[in-house]
């Protein structure tokens, strides 16, 4: 009768003549370790997971990035805009009377910005009130020792790349001259349309608004002319602009206070409109669905050197 026994060990001592080259193989019985593995419904399950876990990360990061973009877009609009009522600001302020020697001189004047504009009405959340953003140009008088200077803002409406850009024109000539001539190199960059000739300031300004106010803080319109020396007629005749007007200053007459007024389009907004067809319903449409994408700044300006004598 033959007895299978288990092996426990073997070793196998193989010698090829030198004790160098020989070799030892130790022989252990084989062993069948049964492991369980994932099925391929598991395996499909995990990467489900996994991947909706991943779209939700990618989802709070997106996020996170356009609230950050649009956070720093935020603070990029209100710096340059900060920036610009500034510089108006400080123009306005130089504003002074040309008197009765300077030939009809203009001191300040605002006027429509273009004959063939027509105001952006945009429509207020939660409002039936329509609000109309205005733009005009105006120049600025001023004087440092012996040299007069002329400085003014237009808004360019007749170009879609940028779209409503704002300019600065500035120049300057002799005591000795008259100022006319600083006026009247304006309005001929303005007629025809020299934008190379001004300084670009900032884009996407929807909402430019001048408004003067005699000694006793009254505002000029098209309804009131404090003296002789504003000649005011009508800017906009369109209800939601009740009372706006285009006037020209002359002699020794300035404003006792210019209130600015200052609307700029957000950088997104101001991207999208930009592609679609210029002065076209789709960006009309647009724009008009963009009030709460418009940062609006105000001010007065105290101006110093205005003549009591002017109103009296």
């Amino acid at each position: 009768m033959k007895t299978k026994l288990p092996v426990a060990s073997c070793k196998l001592q193989v010698s090829c003549g030198s004790p160098a080259l020989r070799t030892t193989f130790n022989l252990q019985p084989s062993t069948c370790n049964s492991r369980r593995a994932f099925s391929l419904v598991e395996v499909l399950v995990v990467i489900s997971l996994l991947s909706l876990i991943v779209l939700a990360l990618m989802q709070v990061f997106s996020t996170t990035q356009q609230a950050f973009r649009a956070s720093v877009t935020q603070q990029d609009v209100l710096e340059g805009s900060r920036a610009t009522m500034d510089m108006i600001t400080a123009d306005l302020r130089q504003l002074v009377p040309s008197d009765n020697a300077s030939n009809g001189a203009v001191n300040f004047s605002v006027v429509a910005n273009a004959y063939d504009y027509a105001p952006l009405v945009q429509n207020l959340p939660g409002s039936s009130v329509p609000r109309q953003n205005l733009l005009n140009y105006f120049f600025v008088l001023g004087r440092n020792n012996t040299t007069w200077s002329g400085t003014g803002y237009i808004v360019n409406t007749a170009t879609n790349n940028p779209l409503y850009p704002l300019y600065r024109f500035y120049a300057q000539t002799n005591i000795e001259n008259s100022p006319v001539t600083l006026f009247n190199a304006f309005s001929d960059t303005v007629k025809f349309g020299q934008w190379t000739n001004m300084s670009h300031v900032m884009d996407g300004v929807v909402h430019l608004v001048v408004r003067a106010y005699d000694t006793n803080g009254v505002w000029i319109n098209n309804y009131y002319r404090p003296c002789t020396n504003v000649q005011n007629t009508l800017f906009f005749s369109t209800p939601q602009s009740y009372g706006e007007a285009q006037f020209y200053m002359y002699s020794n007459a300035v404003p006792a206070a210019v209130e600015l007024q200052l609307g700029v389009l957000e950088d997104r907004a101001l991207a999208r409109a930009e592609s679609l067809p210029f002065q076209s319903a789709p960006q009309w449409n647009y724009l008009t669905n963009q009030s709460g994408a418009v940062h609006l700044f105000r001010q007065r300006v105290t101006i110093q050197n205005v003549d009591p004598s002017a109103y009296q």
